[in-house]
């Protein structure tokens, strides 16, 4: 299973500092506390307000917890707030929307159930997923769909949104839009929904993911101890690319002139080589159909 082999690849600490940069459910929160002593300390993030209730009825009177709603990438000022920059000996993020985010109807993530077209990780924020249809140009959405949702329709797709705005028959909910995407696309991948790229595309794209994770990769070297690990669970395969050239780029000293005998500190690996990447077997695909496309990567932050 993918919790415990990336609660394996912390290789926890007990009285270590680690954070849960998407806390969800809460399921990799509880088993890395499982491992912590009293003097060990869990950071608790999530940008949902309804998995940061949850944390605060979970582990808000545990000692070793502290919770904070916002973006993982905001780490390292909660990591100077906390007084654990350079300090920190592992991070988790396990990427993409949560199980509850899917599974309510009302937050707009899933076309299984109709809803309102929200889709946004934090409701209190930013534009639903409906406004950003009614204001988006036409070739925005169309490269939106395209470059996020790798959809080799995202034309078609992106003119009958235009169409039925136009029309004054914009979809309001999950359900009107994966009809409406349906409808657009003239092949259909086998055991896949014609809308499942698009909607990926657009949540990712008025969540701001992929900046959001560059953002958090840019600073994470300088929040992880030497030997402090990093560990990423990912489902879409932009975000996994992102993953992979950053742990291959800062595992490795680059292109340098020849005859150089020494390598200056500055220029030296901040990563340890990555190790291979875990998928998901057979049976945790079975049980969870949503596992199929995921990645987990591991680095450690050298001395």
């Amino acid at each position: 299973m993918l919790l415990e082999a990336a609660i394996d690849a912390l290789r926890i600490q007990a009285n270590g500092v680690y954070v849960d940069g998407t806390f969800g459910c809460g399921g990799h929160a509880a088993a890395i506390l499982k491992r912590l002593a009293t003097g060990g300390r869990l950071g608790l993030i999530d940008k949902d307000p309804s998995a940061i209730s949850r944390a605060q009825q979970k582990f808000a009177a545990d000692a070793r917890c502290f919770i904070h709603h916002g973006s993982y990438a905001e780490l390292g000022v909660l990591a100077d707030t906390c007084g654990v920059r350079g300090r920190i000996d592992g991070v988790l993020l396990d990427l993409g929307a949560s199980s509850p985010q899917l599974d309510e109807a009302r937050r707009g993530f899933s076309f299984l159930r109709d809803g309102p077209l929200d889709m946004r990780m934090d409701p209190s924020k930013g534009v639903s997923a409906a406004a950003w249809l009614a204001d988006t140009p036409l070739s925005e959405i169309e490269s939106v769909i395209r470059r996020y949702g790798e959809e080799r329709y995202a034309r078609r797709i992106a003119q009958a949104i235009d169409a039925s705005r136009q029309a004054g028959r914009l979809p309001q909910t999950t359900g009107a839009l994966a009809a409406l995407i349906a409808a657009a696309v003239p092949r259909r991948e086998v055991g896949k929904h014609p809308a499942t790229r698009s909607f990926q595309a657009i949540r990712i794209a008025i969540n701001d993911e992929l900046e959001e994770l560059r953002c958090f990769l840019a600073g994470i070297c300088d929040l992880l101890c030497p030997g402090g690990r990093l560990v990423v669970i990912s489902f879409h395969s932009l975000e996994d690319r992102l993953v992979k050239r950053f742990m291959r780029d800062h595992s490795r000293i680059g292109d340098l002139p020849p005859g150089i005998p020494i390598v200056a500190h500055s220029m030296r690996p901040r990563l340890r080589r990555p190790a291979k990447p875990v998928r998901p077997g057979a049976e945790e695909i079975r049980v969870n159909p949503r596992a199929r496309s995921a990645v987990l990567r591991v680095t450690e932050r050298l001395p």
